[in-house]
This record gives C-alpha cells, structure tokens and sequence, in this order.
C-alpha cells in the first residue's frame, strides 16, 4: 500500500481516537498507531486544516497541544450522528452496491455491513435504489481481476489486445505487480509467450481469468524502471523521422523521441525508434497534413500508397 493510501485511514481514525484520549502524548499516540512521532505531528498539522465546507476558523479542527501532549478542543462536528438525506443515502447505497459487486475486493463482509445499516437506516431511499441499473466498467472489473489473482498468488490468463499489431493474442502470464503508470493501469507480469517480463494496459485485456495454477515468474524477472515512460525503444530497433506541423507537436511529447528541432513554421522535426513501424504509419495517416514520414523511405512509401488509397475510396 502506498504511503498515501495508509495515511488517509490513519488521519480519519485520529479525530475519534484523540477525542477519548485528552491530552494524550504525541510519543504515545505515535505508538499505537504504528508510525513515527514526526509522521503524527504531521498528520495532526494536516488535520488542522480540514474541516467542514467554509473552511474558516471556526470550521476547521482545532488541536491544543500543551509540552508534548495534545487534545482536541473542537472536532468539526466528526462526534454528531451523520445524518442523511434521501438523495445522500440513495447515493451511498448504489455506490455500497456496486462496490460489493466488484471482484476480488478486500474487506467484502465490512461493505455488506455497511451496506446493510444504511439500507435499515434509508427507508424508502434504499426501494429507490433497487431501481438504479450501475454498470461496473470492464477495465475497472479487469483491474479488480488482477488485484485479486496477485492476492491470490495465482497466474492468469489474458486476452489482449496489441494495438501495435493490431491483434488479439491468448497469453499466459505470472503478475508480478498491478501500477498507475501516466494515469492508466498496467498489470505488470512474466509473459510465458515472449518468456520476458511485460506490460499489460489493463484496458486492452478483453478477458482475464484466474489459474488453477500459481505464479511462477523466474528470479530475474523485475520490474520495469518506468519514470521515464512505459516504451522504452531499443537502440537496434529503426530509427523514424517525422517533419510535425504545429497541430502535431504533441508528438514530441507524447513518445519517447531521440531528437526534437524546431522547423520556422512552429513544428518540429523529430526522430525516435520504433520496433514496429506499423503504430507510426497509423499515427501519420491520422494526423493527415500535420505529419509526414521523412524517413525511412520505405515507410514514406507505405503511408503515400495508403493515403492515395483512403483518397481513392472518396473520389
């Protein structure tokens, strides 16, 4: 778990921990909550400044610390019963609903509770729910498959989609980690079809089902240094030059380039390396005036065949 996803859980536990324990000392409350004494009082800074909507002194929780124990003088109304209205309950029980749909989620008997009491509580609310038809999406589903065979320890099987090769390949794989990588999801496995390690963007995955079979990836399989992007090109892999208008700048950003220079009319000319030029030559096509293919002349040569081509369909 990331250090971010174990503190907001730490930071909504304090409120009510601290209320029961005035002037409790910080070393102490570090203690039972498992993290340093600098991490707390950093986390009691943060919650200085949450509070309700408004955001002004008197909205905000307010701490007292006195030598080095601190105590709560006033906890934004965290200690009154929350209290729903029927289109706040309507929506906690659809989301409470389709959550508990979700495959391989950790914790399925606290939502069902939690369910269940806000259902008792909602009335007529949770009637109204019954009739709300919530689709979960296939990536957000593929994603909740993927957690869970990795919980699991299992391996699995993918249908995936390759854009690059415009086909669907059948692959058995051993997760090694799923990641967010520039906003999109990757299981991140041993492919035991390229026998390599191997990224997998989880909303190209048609279909995914768990093994009967544990994971296996060998030793040396370890992950992908992604901080510079998912595509890392090889150096033997050919080299593309592309002549960019000024509507196809983003390209230079958007893909791992060798060299960017700016052209007099606000493009630029860049070079990168692609291991199957397939992706550039649909990339060209689609971006029509603003992109052309310099080099190598070959793939020049297939774009023009191909443009004419689409042209001709027009004419």
């Amino acid at each position: 778990m990331t250090a971010s996803a174990d503190r907001l859980p730490r930071l909504l536990a304090l409120v009510p921990y601290l209320l029961a324990r005035p002037g409790i000392p910080v070393a102490e409350a570090a203690a039972d909550f498992g993290v340093s004494e600098a991490q707390l009082r950093r986390d009691l800074q943060l919650l200085w400044v949450c509070g309700l909507p408004g955001h002004g002194p008197g909205d905000l929780i307010d701490l007292s610390f006195e030598g080095d124990t601190v105590t709560v003088t006033y906890d934004a109304g965290m200690s009154r019963p929350l209290r729903l209205s029927a289109d706040e309950a309507l929506a906690m029980v659809v989301a409470l609903r389709t959550l508990a749909d979700l495959p391989g989620l950790a914790g399925r008997d606290a939502v069902e509770r939690a369910r269940a009491k806000v259902e008792s509580a909602a009335g007529g609310a949770a009637e109204a729910a019954g009739a709300v038809a919530v689709r979960v999406e296939r990536s957000d589903r593929t994603l909740a498959e993927a957690r869970a065979a990795l919980d699991s320890g299992r391996a699995v099987h993918l249908s995936y989609y390759s854009p690059a090769r415009e086909e669907a390949t059948e692959r058995d794989v051993d997760p090694v980690q799923v990641r967010l990588v520039d906003g999109r999801w990757y299981l991140e496995a041993w492919c035991r079809l390229a026998r390599d390690m191997r990224m997998f963007r989880l909303d190209r995955v048609d279909a995914l089902r768990v093994l009967d079979e544990p994971a296996r990836p060998p030793e040396g399989a370890h992950p992908r240094d992604v901080s510079h992007g998912v595509y890392r090109p090889a150096p033997e892999d050919p080299l593309v030059t592309l002549r960019l208008g000024p509507p196809g700048r983003w390209v230079a950003d958007y893909y791992a380039c060798e060299s960017v220079r700016p052209l007099p009319d606000g493009g630029v000319l860049v070079s990168l390396r692609a291991a199957d030029p397939s992706w550039v030559r649909r990339l060209v096509l689609g971006l029509g005036e603003a992109a052309e293919v310099l080099a190598p002349e070959e793939l020049a040569a297939q774009v023009r065949a191909e443009a004419r081509t689409a042209l001709a369909a027009y004419g």
